[in-house]
């Protein structure tokens, strides 16, 4: 991780290495956290702008209303955290991570302690590289689900469910794979390890409803909205393995991941092995919206 020079921290802006909390602090011991990951880009017109900034961040109150957990700062100040947090760092660009969680008091399951919040940008690449992103990545399916509904809150982006994902992704890179994805307890695919999955058959593309176990992704509500203003067909439904085996094109969306075309799951092409044409399509349409090149996009960012 390339180093900043700032991070902010329960109101203020602090020194990159002094952004320190106590080792009993809850969150560490418990996973009672909730957290956000934002992207910031160097826009066409030579302006930088966060995309989605508003959405990311009310999805961080929800999940932490979720959690019975008060955020002690207004939304608008958190919006304004972002942005002071990318420009004291000197950042056009950056992904942006920020934090709400359980800190230090009383240790105990059942303990509330004070909410602590922080707000870090840093440099941050193609998530699953940028051959991936031009060549596809290759993915296993894992032999850890998703959690059942009535096991994790799937609306909410809770740090400690996230063992689930790290348990999956460590499994698939160990045996030689890109990323990890995850059926649900019924055996229908539900996710990545931390993306949103799409798989194209006949110019149609398919994805999870979200009545499964998968997170509201902040991108996949984009990548549909770019998908029907394409004249793109787009069908929520549940999928199995072997559907998945036989689409003629799969791709995983996310913050960090972008639009990530995947060329093979379980040792099996998918489609010709490459990227294919709605693919394609999508990820270019992604990048020109986040890079303000298209007007009708235009609220998705908020310049700095």
């Amino acid at each position: 991780m390339d180093k900043a020079n700032k991070i902010w921290l329960d109101g203020k802006l602090v020194a990159w290495d002094d952004a320190k909390v106590h080792v009993l602090t809850h969150a560490l011991h418990y996973g009672v956290g909730v957290f956000e990951g934002i992207r910031a880009y160097k826009t066409a017109g030579g302006r930088s702008a966060v995309f989605r900034l508003r959405e990311h961040m009310q999805r961080l109150y929800d999940s932490a209303h979720v959690l019975l957990m008060e955020i002690p700062y207004p939304i608008e100040r958190l919006h304004e955290a972002c942005l002071e947090t990318l420009r004291a760092n000197g950042q056009a660009e950056g992904y942006i991570r920020p934090l709400a969680f359980f800190g230090y008091g009383s240790m105990g399951v059942g303990a509330v302690n004070p909410v602590q919040v922080t707000i870090a940008s840093w440099p941050w690449g193609a998530y699953l590289s940028d051959e991936g992103l031009k060549r596809g990545i290759r993915a296993k399916v894992s032999s850890f689900n998703r959690l059942h509904v009535n096991v994790n809150m799937v609306r909410a982006k809770v740090s400690g469910q996230y063992v689930n994902s790290f348990l999956a992704n460590r499994e698939a890179t160990l045996s030689g794979f890109d990323e990890a994805i995850l059926l649900d307890t019924d055996g229908y695919v539900a996710e990545g390890s931390g993306e949103n999955l799409y798989i194209v058959k006949d110019g149609t593309i398919f994805t999870p409803p979200l009545s499964s176990p998968v997170l509201a992704g902040i991108t996949r509500d984009s990548v549909l909205r770019i998908a029907k203003d394409q004249g793109i067909p787009v069908c929520e439904q549940k999928f199995t393995r072997d559907t998945m085996y036989l689409a003629d094109e799969l791709f995983m969306t996310g913050t960090a991941a972008e639009v990530t075309p995947v060329r093979e799951v379980d040792h099996r092409r998918i489609g010709r092995g490459e990227p294919g044409p709605v693919t394609k399509k999508i990820q270019e349409e992604y990048f020109k919206a986040v890079h303000g090149e298209t007007p009708k996009y235009e609220s998705w960012l908020t310049y700095y």
